[in-house]
């Protein structure tokens, strides 16, 4: 059945909100350009990108309802229903995956009660998986509001939603200080962060991300540990510059550095370890 036309905002909401509106669109040539930041502006007020937003930018910008819908629902960072305080993105792409955040995902989905994309009865957290959070060299990573948690455990991740509900004081990895949902959406139309350290707070690239920047560089490499993809095999082919070296305990191993048993599913067919080339 058709919808009725979208609820507006109370006046003095409309009122700030075209303040704001105004501001962002003095920073573009062509207002239709301001559309993606008019979209987190709205997401700021209500925690998501209501029928009253999508009017709201719509009106704003001279466009239909249909067009500012289409982008909105495109992009995977506007909510499209009520959500909560803390959003929870467990990266489940190939890297994270295999080094455990799958297992964080469904430990995460058991101990809140909840499914993807969901919301606790609290309103505190959405849980959500994530493609990539482009941190796979400190994986398994989990962001809350976009602010990094790496290399996670399903254990550490359990507990830092614990204390998200409770209100509990929670540090990222790296980046700036954690804020809610709609402060974090406000910040990402364009606003400045005014948390004093906020903005001087930073996490750069891990060793792993930096490797090819400095080979081109002409940089010589660090020593590294060169790992076998099978055991006993001798390292008969190092990298430029590189060194093995034994790992010290600091040092987190996946499950890949040995080799790995072929699963049970096709006992008669068994796909053993890969073959050397030639061979």
């Amino acid at each position: 059945m058709p919808q009725l036309p979208a609820t507006p905002y109370p006046a003095e909401v409309r009122a700030r909100l075209d303040a704001d509106a105004k501001e962002v669109l003095a920073r573009y040539p062509g207002s239709r350009s301001a559309l993606l930041p008019l979209l987190h502006l709205v997401q700021s007020e209500e925690g998501y990108v209501s029928r009253t937003g999508i009017a709201f930018c719509a009106e704003t910008l001279d466009l239909t309802t249909a067009e500012v819908t289409a982008v909105s629902t495109f992009y995977s960072m506007y909510r499209r229903r009520p959500s909560g305080d803390y959003q929870v993105g467990v990266c489940t792409n190939t890297l994270c995956a295999v080094m455990g955040g799958d297992a964080i995902f469904d430990t995460l989905k058991e101990h809140l009660g909840v499914g993807n994309n969901e919301t606790t009865e609290d309103g505190k957290v959405t849980l959500e998986h994530i493609e990539c959070n482009a941190a796979c060299d400190f994986a398994p990573v989990v962001m809350v509001n976009w602010e990094f948690f790496d290399n996670q455990t399903p254990e550490s991740a359990t507990q830092l939603v614990d204390d998200l509900i409770a209100g509990r004081t929670v540090e990222p990895t790296r980046g700036a200080p954690l804020c809610s949902y709609k402060d974090t959406a406000r910040i990402l139309a364009g606003f400045p962060d005014e948390r004093p350290g906020a903005v001087e707070a930073t996490g750069g690239a891990g060793p792993a991300s930096l490797i090819g920047l400095k080979l081109a560089k002409g940089e010589a490499l660090p020593k590294a540990r060169v790992v076998s993809p099978r055991a006993g095999q001798p390292h008969d082919a190092q990298p430029h510059d590189a060194q093995v070296h034994d790992p010290s305990p600091t040092e987190r191993l996946s499950s890949h550095d040995a080799p790995q048993q072929t699963s049970a599913s096709d006992p008669e067919h068994p796909a053993g370890p890969a073959a050397e080339e030639g061979e």
